[in-house]
């Protein structure tokens, strides 16, 4: 590749960029343009550690063959430390080398774990690349970018095209992070304020003080017995402990399309929104069935492994609520507000006093229209910090 065709291909690279194309699309580009202009290019592969509470980072890998990128998420590397330790790219992170080559051959095809599927299918020569970040730019374990690239010629690469392919890297790899800090400003948003939230801040509705009017259904649940649970059990047991319940909940609420607002200790703040009021309470009433399920499932497994045990408390009322920015200019929370948010916590805290695992208030008990029938009152109670007594209602089972 010439310099004029290089820089056809750098600047198609940066446009790609900033045309917001995804990793997988700018692998195949540079892949299918290199191999157009002779560079035998059998197998390419660039990963990139992010920041998510499951996956540790992503995989990109194009093959002549398929003519196409496939993407792999892969878990923390902690969880298979023996396979990292036994491919190249751990070998780069421990000299500090930017790259490692090899010529595969029947003496060297146990080096690493994937080089004998390498000769396997006739691969006769391997490069891995390491375009790191210095300073600033390290973002937790995302402190590079790693890249492999194989041939099938009989001859492997030569020495200029492995400087080309050097070459073209560097633009690759800063399009490819700025496609993954994408990916982790929606992570992270997404994890820690919420899925309708952190669309709403990546939207840019960010401005402090414009909260938005919504009427909405309040999910509000704790832990029964969570307070003692915590007096009795160690440290080292009390965050697995509210994962593991956690999960039933969490996962419950966004299978029926509800969004999780707040985490209070063993608190969980939802809200369920739909133009349809009745569509919204039911949505509530299977995530809260849902929610239970689950419950008994992760009690099960804890059963088992003996450990302690405990069941989800749960108020749900419907009301008229503030959504949106508060705090200040330093520090905001996307959140809701209104005296709404302060019942269903108050109708939550009295399932203990009745006895009840679900409790709602009569304004949800209404919204319900027809389907009020799947409910029975439980009488009349004055809730803490409301002026007024409510009905309330639990679900017939």
């Amino acid at each position: 590749m010439n310099d004029c065709e290089f820089s056809e291909l750098s600047l198609w690279i940066t446009e790609a960029s900033l045309a917001g194309r995804s990793e997988a699309e700018m692998l195949a580009g540079v892949c299918e343009r290199e191999t157009a202009a002779g560079l035998p290019i059998a197998r390419a592969l660039v990963l990139i550690d992010t920041l998510h509470p499951v996956y540790e980072g992503r995989a990109f890998r194009w093959t002549r063959a398929q003519k196409e990128t496939t993407l792999t998420e892969y878990g923390r590397t902690d969880d298979d430390v023996g396979r990292w330790q036994r491919s190249p790219f751990y070998r780069l992170e421990q000299s500090g080398e930017p790259m490692l080559r090899r010529r595969l051959t029947a003496e060297n095809e146990n080096e690493f774990s994937i080089f004998p599927e390498f000769r396997a299918d006739g691969i006769t020569d391997y490069v891995a690349l390491a375009s790191r970040f210095t300073g600033d730019e390290v973002i937790g374990d995302m402190d590079c970018v790693y890249s492999s690239w194989a041939t099938d010629a009989s001859q492997g690469f030569s020495d200029e095209q492995i400087a080309e392919i050097r070459r073209f890297m560097p633009f690759l790899a800063l399009a490819v992070k700025s496609a993954s800090l994408a990916h982790v400003a929606g992570t992270l948003v997404e994890t820690y304020l919420g899925r309708d939230p952190g669309r709403r801040v990546l939207q840019g509705r960010i401005r402090r003080g414009v909260p938005e009017r919504i009427e909405a259904v309040l999910w509000f649940s704790d832990l029964r017995g969570y307070t003692r649970l915590s007096d009795t059990a160690t440290p080292e047991e009390i965050i697995p402990l509210l994962n593991h319940y956690a999960d039933a909940v969490i996962s419950a609420i966004h299978d029926e399309g509800g969004d999780v607002l707040k985490l209070i200790g063993d608190g969980t703040l939802a809200i369920f929104t739909s133009e349809d009021r009745g569509r919204a309470c039911e949505a509530a009433l299977a995530a809260a069935a849902r929610a239970r399920q689950g419950v008994a499932e992760a009690n099960l497994d804890r059963v088992a492994l003996g450990l302690p045990v405990t069941e989800i408390y749960l108020g749900l009322h419907i009301g008229d609520v503030f959504y949106g920015n508060i705090g200040s200019k330093d520090r905001l929370d996307f959140t809701v507000i209104g005296p709404a948010v302060n019942e269903v916590s108050r109708i939550a805290a009295m399932c203990r006093s009745v006895e009840q695992p679900l409790l709602v208030s009569s304004a949800f008990a209404a919204a319900m229209g027809d389907a009020r029938s799947r409910l029975i009152s439980v009488g009349r109670y004055a809730l803490r910090g409301v002026q007024r007594p409510q009905e309330l209602f639990t679900i017939i089972e």
